[in-house]
Parts: C-alpha cells; structure tokens; sequence
C-alpha cells in the first residue's frame, strides 16, 4: 500500500475515534505513585507492594503484569474478608483501575504481591519496576524499600 493511502486511512481513524470520544489511555495517562515495600532479610520471601495507581484517562484501565529485578515473579491478588475465619488471599487475573481516579493497592485489599525475593532489602534501597496495563501499556516504577505504610 503507497504511503500516502497508509497515511489516508491512519488519519481518517484516528479522526472518526476522537469524534466517537474512544481515545485509548496511553502510557501518560497513568502515574504509579508511593510504590514501596518493606525491609527484609529473608532471601525467597514473598512481600506486598504498596502502590497509588492515578489514571488521567477517560476509560478504566487494568494492571496485567509487574515485574521487579529483585523478585522472580509477582501475582495480583485481592484478600477476601467474608466468610468464617480469618481473611484470604487469592490471585486475580487483573486488578481494575477507575478512570479518572486513583486506585490504592494495599495489603488490606488489592495489591501486588512480590514472589520469591532475590536478595535482602535494606531500607532506602530503590529499584525501578515495570508495571503493565490492558490500555495505557509499559510503564517504568520506581519502587523504594520502607519501614512502615
């Protein structure tokens, strides 16, 4: 296809989905603020994140994946505290984001938890992260070791 229809036709979606109002979140549209975890020894823990998710876009959005170079995995989980007993963890495939709002990620509800750490975690340690989301895509987060919420 000549670059001039290619060009045609990228301009003349792009302006049919602003009219319609179906502008995709992009990565801009998401800040991922406060993102901490606590301090530990214990090599081949699993630890929570505790994160601020701001979304500026106009639609809801979702975190699908968070990687940390000092964990070898992550698992997006909720804690049920219904039933009998004491609350429960268990996964979820993607954690819902509200559009123009932000979403707290913490121990007590939603959040990431970060499995099988790979080294010690001192307190002032930083890294950065990478989280992704269903529209707004790869987004880098620094991520800071803290004593405390």
């Amino acid at each position: 296809m000549p670059l001039k229809t290619r060009r045609f036709y990228w301009m003349t979606s792009a302006t049919v989905a602003l009219c319609l109002g179906c502008t995709p979140a992009l990565a801009g549209d998401i800040d991922v603020l406060h993102a901490s975890v606590a301090p530990t020894e214990k090599v081949g823990s699993d630890i929570p994140l505790r994160m601020t998710v701001l979304n500026r876009a106009a639609e809801a959005d979702s975190l699908l994946r968070f990687r940390c170079p000092f964990a070898n995995f992550s698992e997006r989980v909720t804690v049920d505290k219904g039933g009998e007993g004491p609350p429960s963890k268990r996964p979820v495939q993607a954690i819902a984001l509200k559009a123009a709002g932000e979403t707290e990620l913490t121990p007590e509800g939603m959040h990431v938890m970060l499995l099988q750490i790979r080294q010690p975690l001192a307190a002032g340690e930083r890294f950065t992260c990478a989280a992704s989301f269903r529209k707004a895509g790869s987004v880098e987060v620094p991520v800071e070791v803290r004593a405390g919420p």
